[in-house]
């Protein structure tokens, strides 16, 4: 019966391989019981498969972050002598424990050892020995050195076929570009590792990797994508018994509560991360949950808690010898110092961050932002106004580093306060002049850029700005908002004088918004209604400039923050009003019947706009639209046959080009050669992606592979490569858009959300509209919320009607919306109020 049970086992080999696998999947818990069932089975039998499985079993315990039980387990038997084969990782092990556990000297003279070995051996082992020295250099904070030893690593793996290895040099490569500060970088390395970690079968590392991408989206400005990937991650992390990974993540998340003021929501993830980390006794990670910590006591004004925080953790630094992890926490305590009234110690420490050589250059400009308040706070402006400058030199510096367009949109966030600050600042002191060059100094930065109108490389501030000569020059006077925290203001600008006006903080404002556009889209109607918000709103924003503003018929929005999301033209005047020809007779009505407006993304890219030559240009059509429905989701709209006959019908028969049905694709577009075109019009479905707007996308029909006229098409560029191919091939997304410069008088996209759903600091709303203002068109119509086709095909036919004879683009919309304001069935805001028209270059 013995001889049956013995017999009856699988093989050292079959086991070893299963428990491998299994620690691959990212089963760790189960990895690590399998691996010490088999160890204690071969204890005395075969002391070799028992090193084995040990050594198995010490992987899966260190990659759940329980570093001592490892070090227990590795140090329970003596080493096997003449076998590098299996000494080499058992040294490696027990380097990496010592390494998280902040015992580097134990971790250096362990991992020296199995360098030794590998002079002479050819053991495969080797390949992890260079990635634990590179663990070990980036505990260190030895950037240089890691990166080396994690490129060797990755060249070994790639030299012996260890796909594995692959992954793991990958993915600390993507980790090295993070602490470093080349974050898309570090997006661009995590994700190929990610992809590397999927195709081995290795869910842990696609979590590593997917920590790393997440923590770079955060500090590019991006909290909506890092959040998304943040919790996915702690989820995973959890349900995989990676407690290391799971109170990094919880880190995280308590870092973006803590950003949007969700100050409980970011103390109970931290708190959490703080006691998984303690329990595992990770320094570094115990570490990073008490500077947070000291981070949102400081912010709740618990300056005692904030302090005892912040000492632990420069303790902590202090012990590992480790002066990069000291600064930190070191700003902490200046910054209490200064809450405190000790300016002298807290301008002691904050020069003493700012200058250190090894300063972080995200530290370096919130340690200058601080010394800027506080100077502020002491009334000694001209150190004040220094420092706030070189805090925004230092950012500026940073983001020219920024290579990829869709984290340049988002990196302005990281600078928004101190922005907010120094135009505060300005102001205060009466300089509002000044305050509003820099104001315009960080809006629509990348679309600047972009289009040629702002040059990249050293920085040397502001331009010079003359708001009046751009308001002549636009003809129309200008409106330039700022929502600021403790204060939002109003430019009024106008071809003679420059009026500044306060008005409430922006967190009263972005209410009010918010609860207006939901009115607008709801049943009920805010005219008949009185809406309270719609009153408040034109009260709050634009009574203050109104003496300036009724001699005006046109104006120019510069909208900031939420208000890219509210059309001017639905605000409610209660103003009586004196009867004529172009308006209704009543005391309460909307705004359109007073002004015609436009959006502007900044002054800069306003003042650089073609002046308005009606009737010199070409009328060429480009004209996409009733595609093919590629599947349930969007299905065929059915007045777009009638709405392109419409539009088509006020352009020469020569002079267009029309794609309709299976011949309107992403590639026929892209082919069409889209600059000789002085119109282009889509009548389409709209697609827009808050967490990545540059995926947002106008919905055609289904690249047909077959069809001559897309034969020499380069059918790749029609999607970005994280997008499935055959799947998404309908989508003509804005990122492409942007790779085909225009010179479009006018491009209307008639489809839902044209103009996009998320505003970035600074950037403005960016979607489907600013990337064909990206691509260089002068004039872009676009919508703000789903509209329906009928009335959208009355408004676009009285629209060209206007253009027809003469009208600029902003009077022609004006004309169509009041077409329908005034008519019968479509008098709600809801039907005409969602196309706004976006003034470009």
């Amino acid at each position: 019966m013995a001889c049956l049970l013995s017999c009856s086992r699988e093989s050292p080999q079959a086991a070893f391989d299963h428990a491998n696998q299994t620690l691959l999947h990212g089963d760790l818990k189960q990895a690590q019981d399998e691996a010490h069932r088999e160890c204690q089975r071969f204890q005395g039998a075969n002391p070799e498969w028992a090193w084995k499985f040990r050594t198995l079993e010490a992987r899966a315990t260190i990659q759940r972050g329980l570093y001592e039980d490892a070090l227990k387990l590795l140090k329970s038997a003596p080493l096997p002598s003449n076998q590098p084969d299996l000494v080499i990782p058992v040294l490696t092990l027990v380097g990496e424990a010592d390494a998280n556990t902040h015992d580097f000297p134990e971790a250096e003279r362990s991992l020296n050892d199995a360098a030794k070995l590998c002079d002479t051996s050819a053991s495969a082992s080797c390949g992890y020995v260079l990635k634990a020295r590179g663990l070990l250099a980036t505990e260190l904070n030895q950037w240089e050195s890691a990166e080396r030893l994690f490129e060797l690593s990755l060249v070994f793996a790639r030299s012996h076929g260890d796909a594995l290895l692959e992954s793991y040099a990958l993915v600390n490569l993507g980790y090295e570009s993070l602490a470093e500060g080349r974050f898309d970088e570090a997006i661009d390395r995590s994700e190929a590792a990610d992809r590397t970690a999927k195709a081995v079968g290795a869910p842990r590392l696609e979590l590593i990797a997917q920590i790393n991408t997440s923590w770079s989206y955060y500090m590019l400005g991006d909290s909506d994508k890092a959040l998304e990937l943040s919790a996915e991650s702690e989820k995973l992390a959890s349900q995989l018994g990676d407690v290391r990974d799971q109170e990094n993540e919880l880190t995280n998340i308590g870092y973006i509560d803590m950003d949007q003021r969700k100050f409980d929501l970011a103390a109970q993830s931290f708190q959490q991360a703080l006691g998984l980390a303690q329990g595992i006794k990770a320094k570094e990670d115990i570490y990073n949950a008490l500077r947070v910590l000291a981070r949102l006591s400081l912010q709740r004004d618990d300056l005692e808690n904030a302090s005892q925080y912040a000492q632990r953790a420069v303790e902590i630094a202090r012990q590992d010898r480790n002066h990069f992890d000291e600064l930190y926490p070191m700003l902490v305590q200046g910054q209490i110092a200064a809450r405190r009234g000790n300016t002298v110690e807290a301008e002691s420490t904050f020069q003493q961050v700012e200058r250190d050589k090894i300063c972080p250059v995200f530290l370096k400009w919130e340690a200058e932002h601080s010394l800027a308040r506080m100077y502020e706070d002491e009334e000694r402006p001209d150190f004040a106004d220094r420092e706030y400058r070189a805090a925004l030199a230092t950012f500026e510096s940073a983001r020219d580093t920024v290579r990829h367009e869709d984290s340049q949109l988002s990196f302005l966030t990281n600078a928004s306060r101190i922005y907010d600050d120094y135009v505060h600042f300005l102001v205060t002191r009466g300089r509002t002049d000044d305050a509003l060059r820099w104001a315009d100094h960080g809006r629509a930065r990348t679309l600047a850029e972009g289009l040629g109108l702002l040059a990249k490389g050293a920085y040397t501030g502001p331009p010079p700005l003359n708001p009046q000569q751009i308001a002549r020059r636009a003809g129309g006077a200008i409106l330039f908002y700022w929502l600021g925290e403790k204060q939002s203001y109003l430019w009024a600008i106008t071809p003679d004088k420059t009026s500044w006006f306060a008005l409430p903080p922006g967190a009263e404002i972005n209410a009010a918004v918010e609860r207006y556009r939901k009115a607008l889209v709801g049943p009920q109607d805010v005219l008949a209604s009185a809406d309270p918000d719609g009153c408040g709103l034109y009260r709050m924003l634009v009574a203050p400039a109104q003496a300036l503003l009724e001699k005006e018929a046109k104006l120019f929005i510069i909208p900031d923050g939420s208000l890219n999301n509210l059309n001017f033209e639905t605000l409610l005047v209660s103003d009586p009003k004196p009867p004529g020809p172009n308006r209704i007779e009543a005391k309460l009505h909307y705004w359109i019947e007073d002004v015609t407006i436009a959006n502007a993304s900044s002054l800069r890219v306003l003042g650089a706009a073609r002046p308005d030559h009606r009737g010199k240009r070409d009328r060429s059509l480009l004209l996409f639209g009733n595609s093919v429905a590629p599947n349930d989701k969007y299905p065929e709209l059915p007045k777009a046959t009638a709405q392109m006959a419409s539009v088509a019908r006020h352009f020469p028969a020569a002079e267009q080009r029309i794609f309709a049905r299976e011949q309107a694709t992403p590639g026929a577009y892209l082919a069409s050669s889209p600059e000789q075109f002085s119109y282009i019009h889509f009548v389409a479905h709209g697609t827009a992606s808050r967490l990545s707007p540059l995926d947002s996308a106008i919905v055609l029909s289904k690249i047909a592979r077959s069809k001559t006229d897309l034969s020499n098409t380069d059918l790749s560029r029609t999607v970005p490569p994280s997008v499935n191919t055959e799947s998404d091939s309908f989508k003509l997304y804005a990122r492409d858009i942007i790779r085909h410069p225009l010179r479009a008088d006018l491009v209307t996209i008639s489809a839902c959300y044209g103009a996009g759903e998320r505003a970035y600091s600074g950037e403005g709303l960016v979607g489907l509209s600013w990337a064909f203002l990206r691509a260089g068109a002068h004039h872009v119509v676009a919508a703000l919320w789903e509209a329906t086709d009928a009335s959208t095909e009355q408004l676009m036919d009285k629209f060209y009607d206007e253009l027809d004879k003469g009208a600029r683009p902003d009077a022609a919309l004006r004309a169509a919306k009041l077409s329908l304001l005034r008519g019968s069935g479509f008098h709600n805001p809801f039907y005409w109020a969602p196309f706004q028209l976006y003034a470009g270059s």
